[in-house]
């Protein structure tokens, strides 16, 4: 799951700043591309080490699953898969469980390196002046040893860590700085890192509301969703809205979801940003001092009780959602066009965790 943390099971008292390549394992470049399309990334069962990934062209003709298995036949992708990022021509695998990060070429899923040592619990990764950064939670019974990785991406190799507050979820980098979504791993956190990554030191925090779950950066300023403390929190709390001046790196407004409502997943495209509650999708205008009353399209006529993953494709300006469905069986994705009609369904791996558009 994506929120809750995930205990790993190796003890080791010191980090090994270590990467392991393979090349000798892949002789030539799989014949099939992976560009003009996205690549869905299947999270699989925690314990299970069964993650995929599949891929659906932009124009829907063509759906691929195990594609990562299918270009690297002798490497198994791992357990609890949590994350993709783009660095040049090249997709940095984040995969939880299994305490590593596979590195293979975005458009073919041939393999060029894996990140195996100075990792904790890893969760999501970012990208600075040649530097990867991780957040890793640690160990799940230690809320004091969260950290971000820093990887050189010149040797593939984790060369520091940057200690920070419990839960470090997400993470981007924006006017030369990066910020970090606590959303307090087994607690409930509801702050945001700015971290100087010309430093490493962590130059402050911003309030914002409990749980933050989703951070973009637009025209200079960030966008926080939080989705609250759940149902079974001591106390239950709505979801906020943030938005954050990145010039002066304060709270430039925050709007307040209804009693017991959750929001997830936030995303931006033309100016509008969107959201989900359960099994909706919300749409309102940057700037809007209202949330909306109404939702701009349901999934629930597909059997979808909980919307697992959202983007927003801008290349054809499509909204994609991924249904977990029992966490045991191939979730399924469906697109969606603008105006919230259905225009395509598939079967995917185990739990669709997210969506990158290549």
């Amino acid at each position: 799951m994506k929120i809750i943390k995930l205990l790993t099971i190796t003890l080791s008292s010191t980090l090994l700043f270590t990467s392991c390549c393979r090349e000798n394992l892949q002789t030539e470049i799989p014949a099939s591309t992976y560009d003009n399309g996205t690549l869905i990334l299947n999270q699989g069962g925690f314990g299970n080490g069964n993650a995929s990934i599949s891929y659906l062209s932009n124009d829907f003709t063509v759906q691929k699953n195990n594609i990562f298995a299918t270009a690297n036949p002798s490497i198994t992708l791992g357990d609890t898969a949590q994350d993709i990022g783009f660095y040049q021509n090249y997709a940095f695998i984040v995969v939880n469980n299994s305490n590593k990060i596979e590195i293979v070429n975005r458009y073919t899923m041939g393999y060029v390196a894996t990140i195996s040592g100075g990792l904790n619990n890893p969760r999501y990764i970012a990208f600075y002046n040649g530097k990867g950064y991780v957040t890793n939670w640690g160990f799940g019974s230690n809320p004091s040893d969260d950290f971000v990785a820093v990887i050189d991406l010149a040797n593939y190799t984790v060369t520091n860590t940057i200690s920070v507050l419990e839960g470090p979820e997400k993470i981007i980098s924006s006017n030369g700085k990066l910020y970090v979504a606590q959303a307090g791993g087994f607690n409930f956190g509801n702050k945001i890192s700015i971290i100087n990554p010309d430093t490493n030191i962590v130059q402050g925090t911003i309030d914002v509301g409990d749980v933050p779950n989703s951070i973009i950066d637009y025209n200079n300023t960030l966008y926080v969703l939080c989705s609250g403390k759940p149902n079974y929190a001591p106390v239950e709390t709505p979801g906020k809205l943030v938005t954050i001046n990145l010039s002066s790196n304060t709270v430039s407004s925050t709007l307040d979801f209804p009693a017991n409502t959750h929001p997830a997943n936030l995303d931006i495209l033309i100016n509008s940003m969107y959201y989900t509650v359960n099994s909706s999708v919300y749409k309102t205008t940057l700037g809007a001092t209202m949330l909306p009353t109404t939702s701009l399209f349901s999934v629930a006529p597909q059997g979808v009780n909980s919307i697992y993953s959202f983007a927003l494709n801008f290349k054809n300006n499509t909204i994609y959602v991924g249904d977990a469905g029992d966490f045991n069986s191939n979730g399924k994705i469906y697109v969606y066009n603008s105006s919230g009609n259905l225009i395509h369904s598939s079967i995917v791996g185990i739990i669709p965790a997210g969506f990158y558009f290549n």
